[in-house]
């Protein structure tokens, strides 16, 4: 018999992966039309080239907002998603970025925190997912 998610689980991880992909998705207009302060003053720190940093961030916030909007990968996606916001909390935190960089409260900084949250509740909502992509393995003989 097929297991069935409750509905709860079910309403909660597409509420998740719909905030992962609209709050990707919408810092992608700043990503893909040109040098933004946040990938300036990382390229100034770090001295990557800004434009093929910035564009691979992009790319990869847009495969993540993919995965979460396609039930068989929701799991996978919400990891992938969580992923990438801890690396932009700690470009924030540990990078002369800091996590007010436009002088707005923080709210930057704020989403990515809360769309990494999203990312992990997603990932745990879906882990049966995740654990089908381990290896399976033959038990231990006694």
């Amino acid at each position: 018999m097929p297991h069935r998610t409750p509905l709860l689980v079910h309403l909660l991880a597409w509420a998740a992966a719909i905030w992962i992909a609209y709050e990707l998705l919408y810092y992608e207009q700043f990503k893909l039309t040109g040098p933004t302060l946040i990938f300036d003053r990382l390229s100034d720190w770090s001295g990557i080239p800004e434009k093929p940093f910035r564009l691979f961030v992009a790319g990869m916030e847009i495969v993540a907002a993919i995965l979460v909007l396609i039930p068989r990968t929701q799991g996978f996606g919400g990891l992938f998603a969580a992923g990438i916001m801890g690396g932009a909390i700690f470009f924030h935190l540990f990078t002369p970025l800091g996590v007010d960089p436009y002088e707005d409260g923080g709210k930057l900084f704020q989403e990515a925190c809360f769309t990494f949250a999203m990312g992990l509740l997603l990932a745990w909502l879906r882990r049966e997912q995740l654990l089908a992509l381990l290896p399976r393995r033959a038990p231990l003989a006694a």
